[in-house]
């Protein structure tokens, strides 16, 4: 694929990262995100065959970046908390730099969009809450790791409170941010969560 059009790939998705950001909660059309770019529909089309390739993009980019990092993070040295920790973190951070694209991760920006769009969104989450899963059942025999209530329901607890936080930033027009405050509360969740020796 030449340069030029790998770059005007990655203008449309960023074009439609932005849009999806200046008009919290406005459903984008073909047309105005190829006005904004500053093509033809025609010329969108040439790129992406669909407005949900376009979002689908959109994930990838979510999923290469998240999940690269979390690759990195799982093999750090140090304990299975502070990893669970740097990974809520790294997602809550990801998604405070991208506030147009965490519309598709709170699934706002995929209302009246192909179902296929929201399966990949479940799976995104899914994958996350395995990810967290894997270091701590490793942690439970390299560190005696314990936690307070079975590993999945733990998981699943660590993972609402971040999804929580995104919603919040979200629903507040971008405002909230979501890790205002996150050190103190995951100081809060890991007691819950983790049982102490």
């Amino acid at each position: 694929m030449d340069n030029r059009k790998s770059s005007r790939k990655e203008q449309i998705l960023q074009a439609l990262a932005a849009m999806l950001e200046s008009s919290p909660g406005a459903r984008i059309t073909t047309s105005g995100l190829a006005k904004e770019v500053g093509v033809s529909e025609a010329a969108l089309y040439r790129h992406f065959p669909s407005k949900a390739k376009m979002f689908e993009g959109l994930i990838e980019f979510i999923e290469e970046t998240i999940f690269s990092r979390i690759t990195l993070i799982a093999a750090e040295e140090g304990s299975a908390v502070a990893r669970c920790e740097k990974v809520l973190a790294l997602l809550l951070a990801f998604t405070e730099r991208n506030p147009g694209i965490t519309r598709i991760l709170t699934g706002d920006a995929l209302a009246g969009e192909t179902d296929r769009l929201r399966a990949r969104v479940v799976q995104f989450y899914d994958r996350l809450e395995s990810q967290l899963k894997q270091i701590i059942r490793e942690a439970e025999v390299s560190e005696r790791l314990r936690t307070r209530l079975p590993v999945g329901m733990a998981c699943n607890l660590m993972l609402a409170s971040a999804e929580g936080r995104i919603s919040q930033f979200v629903r507040s027009e971008f405002k909230r941010r979501p890790t205002e405050n996150w050190p103190e509360q995951w100081e809060q969740l890991a007691q819950a969560v983790f049982v102490t020796p």
